[in-house]
């Protein structure tokens, strides 16, 4: 039997890699004889250039930015050439603005920044390349990308790097830069490979849904939606929109799928020109999965916490989704699972299972994260990996 195991990170115990070499672990000492290919993912977030460094060959600097709080962290750029003679920069904005470079106490989406994605774009401009990639998610941040805007010289770093709440303060004159700043990627190709389509502002917005979990309590996120708000009143003043082809309207960036990715980054990449895709399917392309799935009879994906958000734009729902088209059955392990049967079904899903069945289980996993995954592995085995 020939087993594709393709995961996502769990977010805070494990790395996709990790994850994978936990499943594939468990799976073997309960069915040895399987042929086994390990494939870890990324949808956008952390991992996201380790998946691309491995599939897609080039050169990888480390680059000294800002991280989310001020200090220093090192991030990767990875630049490949395709046979057209292209170059593209990969870049993984987690590795500058991500939730876990910061411990619990220092997570504030009201002052972290994105200054230092800024500087890594810099860095990416730098290099004569005619394509940057952007993968988003994972991030600490909540500002509309407006600090990693003021790297890029459309404003002053007091005024725009202090983070979400401090945009409520921003007046036109702090964005004189911005229209320098958008023809800077003139020659550039920009997209934001992004873990969600969220917009950037409303109930379903960066603050509302995402700054919580950032460390924002239900009144600070209100706080970050009424600084946002104003943030993007600001541009579009001073940098006017341009009007949308079908309708003849204004178009609203702000409103736009993916704006509100990492905090709003989304939004500020496609004011400086760029163009939003998911973050799954840059993934999944780039390491070639289809073909993968096509050659498996059984794929396993997981991810920390299957939920109401693995639904859309995540790498349990992309996979699954490519193994419905071949029809090779897939199942899920995650730590925990929120969601019901039905809707596993309907993203695609032959099976879904949880580490932790129970919230007092929590703790176990979380003390030792590979065992528990890869013993949950072994018992999955038995059902679909039956000894003949």
């Amino acid at each position: 039997m020939h087993v594709l195991i393709a995961p996502d990170c769990f977010t805070g115990t494990l790395t996709a890699t990790q994850a994978a070499e936990a499943m594939a672990t468990g799976w073997r000492r309960r069915a040895p004889d399987d042929l086994l290919t390990l494939v870890p993912l990324s949808d956008g977030g952390p991992g996201f250039l380790d998946v691309i460094t491995t599939s897609r060959p080039g050169d990888s600097t480390i680059v000294t930015v800002s991280g989310p709080r001020g200090g220093s962290v090192p991030a990767v750029l990875h630049i490949t050439t395709d046979e057209g003679g292209t170059r593209t920069a990969w870049v993984e904005s987690a590795q500058a603005i991500g939730l876990h470079l910061l411990d619990a106490t220092e997570r504030d989406p009201r002052v972290t920044t994105t200054h230092g994605l800024g500087e890594l774009l810099d860095a990416a401009l730098a290099q004569d390349v005619q394509r940057i990639v952007v993968g988003l998610g994972g991030s600490g941040t909540n500002d509309a990308g407006a600090g990693m805007l003021a790297a890029l010289g459309a404003g002053p770093r007091e005024a725009l790097g202090g983070g979400g709440a401090g945009l409520i303060a921003v007046r036109e004159p702090d964005l004189a830069g911005l229209a320098a700043a958008r023809e800077r990627f003139a020659g550039v190709e920009l997209v934001a490979a992004t873990d969600v389509a969220s917009p950037l502002l409303g109930l379903q917005g960066a603050s509302a849904v995402f700054s919580e979990q950032k460390g924002a309590t239900p009144e600070e996120a209100q706080v970050l939606e009424g600084a946002l708000g104003h943030f993007a009143d600001v541009v579009r003043r001073a940098l006017p929109p341009g009007t949308d082809l079908l309708t003849g309207r204004e178009r609203r960036l702000d409103r736009e799928p993916g704006a509100g990715a990492a905090g709003g980054v989304g939004y500020a990449l496609l004011l400086l020109g760029g163009r939003r895709v998911s973050g799954v399917e840059t993934v999944l392309s780039a390491v070639g999965l289809e073909r993968l799935v096509a050659a498996a009879d059984l794929v396993i994906t997981g991810e920390g916490c299957l939920d109401w958000q693995s639904l859309q734009g995540k790498v349990v729902a992309g996979v699954a989704e490519l193994a419905s088209a071949h029809a090779t059955p897939a199942v899920a392990l995650a730590g925990q699972v929120l969601i019901g049967r039905r809707e596993a079904m309907a993203m695609g899903l032959a099976g879904s299972y949880a580490v932790a069945d129970k919230h007092a289980d929590l703790a176990p996993v979380m003390a030792d994260p590979v065992g528990t995954l890869a013993d949950r592995a072994e018992r999955v085995a038995a059902t679909w990996s039956p000894r003949r």
